[in-house]
């Protein structure tokens, strides 16, 4: 193989494929960017067998073939030199790296031990607008379980269906549900999938507008934007039954200047942010919120302006849960509905049905 490239396209197609090189794992070809260079242009591809993302540039391809370089490696030296026209060369000492008056040389794999990856994923799809998906993400997977016990749960569910698709996420502490519109699709669908998948086609969507298509197909999804292929497998399982979940009544209701409550609740996280719980109270009154905190760091107590509609309240819970609930919902005003202290409470917006949060209080004495 032989090609000559911008420094500058290289750097960029490596930096978003490399987030597909796997980290921890036995098969050393997973850590690699397969290249496939022809007919004028350089594929880049990299897989953890979860999540596989491709990007084609433009190249003077000279002699055709393909390789496999460590990723992490071999992005971390493309960068460092994205300003230049690079020449890479097969060699018996690896892939030859020539930039300006200097030449470098890097291991090679076979790629013949790289996994082939099935593109041809096209049976079913449906399309958003991307503004809409982007905003459903930021909104979801940061309710996803990070750890492994319930590999589901770190998933989105997706439901596709009636003219919108209802996302839902939780790690057993807190809970997301979420729709947008749709602007069409093939068929209802109903699936999960990894918050990871999201949050990096999120990223592909960064300042463009228009439309985004998914393709699913064979427990697979992928899009395709920018001449950026993302292809990832779906979480196969069951997930929580949501309704089962949700209280259908609430007694006390509260409404509060988002911008004030959370600069409030920040305040008082940031002296138990080491406790376990990062228990902050909550102390409901006719007008107003009484948040609270104590560690052995020391104590904050605030109060702020708040409308009240039902029994008063004292409760605990996760500051970290109820913060980043409350700039998810990112309106003026942040609207919480309450049952009881041991009961599961909700944090919404204006439009309930749009977005919703379900937060577990802590329980005294946890």
């Amino acid at each position: 193989m032989k090609l000559i490239c911008q420094g500058a396209d290289l750097s960029e197609a490596v930096l978003k494929v490399v987030k597909a090189c796997a980290s921890k794992t036995t098969m050393p070809v997973l850590e690699c960017i397969k290249l496939s260079a022809r007919n004028d242009i350089l594929s880049l591809l990299a897989t953890d067998e979860e999540i596989s993302i491709e990007k084609i540039i433009k190249a003077d391809v000279l002699e055709e073939g393909e390789l496999c370089v460590p990723g992490k490696y071999f992005s971390d030296f493309v960068n460092k030199i994205n300003d230049v026209e690079i020449t890479l060369t097969t060699c018996p000492k690896g892939l030859k790296i020539e930039y300006e008056d200097a030449v470098s040389y890097m291991q090679m794999l076979p790629p013949d031990d790289f996994p082939v990856i099935d593109s041809s994923i096209s049976e079913n799809h449906f399309v958003m607008e991307q503004d809409a998906f982007r905003e459903l993400i930021a909104k979801t997977t940061f309710c996803c379980a990070q750890d492994d016990s319930r590999p589901v749960l770190k998933g989105c569910l997706f439901e596709i269906g009636g003219g919108g698709v209802v996302v839902t996420s939780l790690d057993g502490y807190r809970m997301a549900v979420c729709r947008k519109p749709l602007l069409s699709l093939t068929e209802e669908k109903r699936i999960i999938c990894p918050a990871r998948t999201l949050n990096e086609i999120a990223k592909m969507l960064s300042g463009s507008e228009g439309e985004v298509k998914l393709f699913l197909q064979r427990g697979m999804m992928l899009v395709e934007v920018n001449d950026t292929i993302l292809t990832s497998r779906l979480y196969a399982g069951e997930f929580i039954n949501r309704d089962a979940i949700f209280p259908k009544s609430f007694n006390t209701f509260v409404k509060v200047r988002r911008k004030d409550f959370e600069e409030s609740v920040e305040r008082a996280a940031i002296l138990v942010r080491s406790d376990k719980n990062n228990l902050i109270i909550l102390d409901i009154k006719d007008n107003y919120i009484g948040i609270t905190s104590n560690s052995d760091i020391g104590g904050v107590s605030e109060v702020v302006g708040a409308r009240v509609e039902g029994p008063e309240l004292k409760i605990a819970m996760n500051s970290k849960y109820i913060l980043e609930c409350a700039r998810a919902v990112n309106e003026e005003f942040v609207y919480i509905e309450f049952n009881s202290n041991v009961s599961p409470f909700i944090v919404h917006g204006e439009e309930k049905e749009n977005c919703c949060y379900l937060i577990l209080p802590v329980r005294a004495g946890a």
